[in-house]
């Protein structure tokens, strides 16, 4: 069955001052939670970023708010959606991540990718090297990952980076260390990483594009001589949750231009069979926003699909 992720991109909350900032996200995850959502994920940026709204939005730092979040909630597994590898040493990431793994009591995903959003490198006086270099930084970023989740002393040697004899203890809580999920749909190395160290992948677009993504991967863990059916592939929702035709057209109103190429207005019981297409080509989990999910109605229309997509 699939399972069901709220991602957290906005802390933009309409007459909340500061103060009150982490208040409001803790009752949206709460609510997501009790919605029947089994994910709850936080960007991992500086700034916001150009789709969401302006970069000058507040934006609260992901792994501080998802150790803030692991005490207010009790069933949701929690992950950023994706950690940008340029933004921190990736030993330190394994011990954020195992971390965050004990306070949750074994809720820890972790989300990882080659980062892209140039402008707050610069502002924070972080290397932004060329994708390819990025992308040799993720490969070797997963190694360290996978080697201090799950070994006691490990060492490694990268071009970019090392460690040597890593201690990381306590242990996480999951046997294997928290399951790491790759954010990029990048068929030429993305997918091949994922096939090669990858427990989730996290992908957008149309189905036509999601098909080719799957097939691909399959490929690549063919070569990797890895079974296919061992990667969870997931993807932002490709609908907006509405109750009728005319609060379609007021709610792809309110969106970005850029973001509404990306959906398809859709009520619950429309959802569900537009995301069973998905489904038969592979997909196991799909990420809906907070931009349109924050009002009790607006989570009613999401436990509705919830319900119609996985029945009791």
């Amino acid at each position: 069955m699939a399972f069901f992720g709220y991602h957290m991109p906005s802390y933009t909350f309409a007459g909340a001052h500061t103060d009150e900032l982490f208040d409001h996200t803790v009752e949206l995850a709460r609510s997501a939670e009790s919605a029947g959502f089994e994910l709850v994920t936080v960007m991992d940026h500086f700034y916001q970023i150009t789709p969401i709204g302006p970069e000058e939005e507040p934006m609260l730092e992901a792994y501080t708010t998802l150790g803030a979040l692991a005490r207010e909630t009790t069933r949701v597994r929690l992950a950023t959606l994706v950690t940008g590898v340029t933004y921190r040493n990736p030993a330190l990431v394994a011990k954020m991540v195992t971390t965050l793994d004990v306070i949750s009591k074994g809720r820890a995903i972790c989300g990882i990718g080659a980062a892209w959003n140039e402008s707050e490198h610069l502002g924070y006086g972080f290397e932004f090297p060329p994708i390819g270099e990025r992308m040799d930084r993720l490969d070797e970023a997963l190694t360290i990952l996978k080697l201090m989740f799950t070994q006691d002393r490990p060492s490694f040697t990268g071009t970019h980076y090392r460690i040597d004899r890593a201690l990381n203890n306590p242990r996480p809580l999951q046997a294997g260390g928290p399951p790491i999920l790759v954010g990029g749909g990048g068929e030429k190395r993305t997918l091949r990483l994922v096939a090669r160290h990858a427990d989730m992948s996290h992908w957008f677009g149309p189905l036509a594009d999601i098909r080719r993504k799957s097939e691909i991967l399959d490929r690549y863990c063919e070569e990797e001589g890895r079974d296919p059916a061992t990667i969870t592939r997931t993807m932002g929702s490709p609908v907006v949750l509405v109750e009728n035709e005319g609060q379609a057209k007021s709610v792809m109103e309110r969106m970005p231009p850029e973001r509404r190429v990306m959906f398809q207005p859709a009520t619950p019981e429309q959802a569900a069979e537009i995301l069973q297409d998905y489904i038969d080509v592979g997909i196991q989990g799909f990420t809906f926003g907070n931009p349109t999910l924050r009002t009790p109605e607006e989570f009613d229309r999401a436990r509705r699909l919830i319900r119609a997509v996985k029945p009791i």
